[in-house]
């Protein structure tokens, strides 16, 4: 079986994707895979961080997580990315750190990497499927494989049913145990994708 190098890539300003990060590098490990958990830049004046005390309190704890780079991308096989919706795309910060790929695209460095896509938003109908599918565009755009969950487990119906990625509403039921178990799957479905492209 060959090891497959992961990037899994998120921004979160409360938590919300960085524990859909945490627990896809959970089901990659459990797949074999090689694993990085890594930040995208944060781009938010403190005034706007200070404004809530959630977002002061999980930007100062994650500051030892990793920020991605150009490198992260170049060695990994695969990239899960986990982002916020905002206003139904992807948050800016993710947004920013993908428009600064362009030498790794120019190059043909982004071609046949394997991606996958988490959101959440705060209410059920907030955009989160409308921001998976934005980066799955950018994706394309790569030359990537989008490896999307689809149905081809039943803990995506039990999480929501959201075939294009793991997505979650914050609040209630939130980071559930069956968005846990979706998450592993995402990551290890990514991983045996990767495991085929590689071979």
């Amino acid at each position: 079986m060959s090891k497959v190098n992961l990037a899994v890539i998120y921004y979160s300003s409360t938590g919300t994707n960085h524990q859909l990060a945490k627990w896809a590098e959970e089901g990659a490990q459990e797949a074999g895979a090689n694993v990085k958990v890594l930040r995208v830049p944060e781009l938010a004046p403190d005034a706007a961080i200070d404004g809530n005390p959630e977002w002061r309190k999980h930007y100062d704890a994650t500051q030892d997580v990793p920020v991605a780079t150009s490198e992260d991308l170049e060695w990994a096989d695969a990239i899960i990315f986990s982002v916020p919706t905002r206003f139904g795309v992807m948050a800016a910060q993710m947004k920013q750190f993908l428009d600064t790929q362009g030498g790794l695209w120019a190059t043909g460095k982004t071609v046949n990497k394997v991606v996958s896509a988490m959101s959440s938003a705060q209410n059920t109908h907030g955009g989160q499927e409308a921001t998976i599918l934005s980066l799955y565009t950018a994706m394309f755009h790569w030359g990537a494989i989008v490896a999307a969950p689809g149905y081809a487990d039943e803990s995506m119906f039990a999480s929501g049913g959201n075939p294009y990625g793991v997505s979650v509403t914050t609040g209630e039921p939130g980071l559930s145990e069956e968005v846990k178990v979706s998450a592993k799957f995402q990551a290890k479905r990514t991983v045996e994708v990767a495991e085929k492209m590689i071979k």
